[in-house]
């Protein structure tokens, strides 16, 4: 199918074996490539029930049919394993230029088997694979091994993913880097790839996939950025990046602050896209072919670490370190945003850990803990946490296993064992359902369905119908997975874009219901690999901090369990499941 390579690469990291594997036509046209092509392969070649820390784990690079094309939105890549934080489905995506790179080896998924016993890494290209020694990068934070990465290979073009030593202990939320600041951060891929001796991948390549009309394509593009380059929302997201979410989720009390006691943070203004612009230098940033430019290239210009540089912090990143650690002001948030980048650590669940510890250490379960807005104790916390020593040693296992081991379960918040983003549902009822439906745990972007009830285009106290909406949200989603697009391009390509994509790229002319399809399609293909992991219906649920701990100026917001019941029932049935959530077929 154009579009694709119909290619499959298989790398043993036991005894080094290298093979190819054909997907077969059906399943390129069913599943697309990204997110579908890997809950297909993860369904068929990893078997039941192994540890995710384990040498029997997989863990998959994926690209998809627009990657490597002159569709801007197309620079991301997707990374795929059962999760060892959650023990589900494990799913992370990364921007930056790295995924053109993957692409141009000639294939559309590489797949990593089997463990080393020596530290390696990787170079992968339309070649073949090298495996080299990575003994001297072993213990290396990661914008040191990716650079030292690039410089061994020696390729232009080249691109290199890498761990730090949060991945090489095997963090269970540790990452995956690239472009020295964009991660595949969620799920803890970065202890998939440590448990398997994994250092780092380099990727280099020549290949283009063959294109069903590129000039169709061109045009489609060359119109895209006409219609959309100078619109408000590229102006704001080039501006302000999503750190311009800090004023709104605190308006709306759905800031988690405070380890979740309070839906916004007193602060807020040190931590919000005005201060970071008034306060640092910064600069937009984009990946590869995109018109948007989100990313900010910020440089610390007063204070402790004036010289500090970094792209980001994203918006999440705000309220896991700025909000629920109450960290401020932005230049503190940057300092502890790079530890962890440096690290490896996911900055969502690594700030959700440090401050569950502030709080265990406020209620005597732990002992020399740091307080709010502690700094350098939230960075030792980092260090401990990276590298097991001390209680880092327990929080290195995520929220979920921490809490059980500390008797904390009842103001541990996660869903499916994965800590939330920083859209607390309490305030937005439609991300009770977001996050409790989730196949790979408390997750935003996999229905992005916050965005409609803070624009308030979708009513908030709407329950009956809501989950018809969500599901149009979800659907959408994972078929931009599937592709692989950019969450920040929805408003300008929607499904009919989609359609006129993916007619270009792969010559399949199909309606909005065909897509809608295979987007139901692939949800239900991961649901099927977390029923076949465990999942039962009680793990399609939410904390009972949610249910019990309001939030808000009146103290008066909470998840409603019978509303989340009643949302959960209608997405089941109408994704054609039993009442349980099992699919049918």
């Amino acid at each position: 199918m154009d579009g694709l390579y119909g290619k499959l690469l298989r790398i043993n990291l036991t005894n080094q074996g290298v093979k190819e594997d054909n997907i077969p036509e059906d399943v390129q046209k069913k599943y697309l490539g990204g997110k579908g092509l890997a809950a297909y392969i993860m369904l068929n070649y990893l078997p039941a029930g192994v540890d995710p820390l384990s040498a029997d784990n997989v863990l998959i690079f994926a690209t998809g049919p627009a990657t490597g094309t002159t569709v801007p939105a197309a620079g991301r890549h997707g990374v795929f394993a059962k999760s060892p934080l959650t023990g589900f489905f494990g799913e992370s995506y990364s921007g930056g230029y790295t995924a053109a790179a993957i692409k141009k080896t000639g294939y559309d998924a590489i797949m990593l088997e089997g463990a080393s016993e020596k530290p390696v890494y990787l170079h992968i290209s339309d070649q073949g694979v090298k495996f080299e020694d990575a003994s001297d990068l072993w213990g290396k934070e990661s914008y040191e091994t990716e650079d030292a990465l690039l410089e061994k290979v020696g390729v232009d073009g080249a691109q290199a993913v890498s761990i730090g030593p949060a991945g090489e202990n095997l963090v269970r939320f540790s990452c995956i880097k690239n472009n020295h600041w964009r991660s595949a951060g969620r799920t803890g891929m970065g202890a998939v790839m440590g448990s398997k001796k994994l250092k780092g991948i380099v990727f280099s390549g020549d290949q283009k996939a063959s294109l069903a009309d590129e000039e169709m394509l061109k045009d489609y593009v060359k119109n895209l950025i006409k219609e959309c380059v100078n619109t408000e929302r590229t102006k704001n997201m080039k501006e302000k990046g999503t750190p311009y979410m800090v004023t709104v989720t605190n308006e709306q009390s759905a800031f988690p602050t405070r380890y979740w006691a309070e839906g916004s943070f007193d602060k807020w203004e040190e931590i919000s896209t005005d201060a970071m612009r008034s306060r640092m230098e910064v600069k937009p940033k984009a990946c590869h072919r995109c018109f948007m430019s989100c990313g900010k290239l910020s440089k610390v210009t007063q204070g402790r670490h004036k010289g500090l540089e970094l792209e980001g912090p994203e918006y999440e990143t705000l309220y896991a370190l700025g909000g629920l650690c109450c960290v401020y002001p932005i230049e503190e948030v940057v300092y502890l945003n790079d530890v962890c980048d440096r690290l490896g650590l996911d900055t969502i669940s690594g700030g959700n850990l440090a401050a569950f510890a502030i709080e265990a250490g406020k209620r005597g379960k732990l002992s020399d803990m740091p307080d709010y807005g502690d700094v350098d104790g939230i960075a030792r916390l980092f260090h401990q946490i990276a590298y097991k020593e001390g209680v880092g040693e327990l929080l290195s296992q995520g929220i979920k296993r921490a809490s059980e081991e500390l008797g904390l379960e009842d103001i541990a918040v996660h869903a499916k064992g994965m800590e939330p983003a920083g859209y607390d549902a309490r305030a937005l009822p439609g991300m009770s359902l977001g996050y409790a439906v989730s196949n790979r745990g408390g997750c935003h972007l996999r229905s992005s369905f916050y965005m409609g009830e803070l624009r308030g285009e979708i009513p908030k106290d709407m329950i009956e119908g809501k989950a018809k909406i969500f599901i149009d949200f979800e659907s959408r989603n994972v078929l931009e997975d599937c592709l692989i697009l950019c969450r920040f391009y929805q408003q300008f390509i929607g499904w009919g874009g989609m359609q006129q994509i993916i007619k270009h790229i792969t010559g399949m002319d199909l309606s909005k219901d065909q897509l809608f399809d295979i987007g139901r399609s692939v949800t239900t293909l991961a649901k099927k690999f977390n029923m076949r992991e465990g999942w039962t219906k009680d793990d399609d649920s939410l904390p009972p901090r949610l249910f019990n701990d309001p939030i808000g100026p009146e103290k008066n917001l909470v998840v409603n369990a019978e509303n989340l019941a009643v949302m959960v029932r209608e997405y089941y049935e109408l994704h054609g499941w039993d009442e349980e959530g099992r699919p049918r077929e």
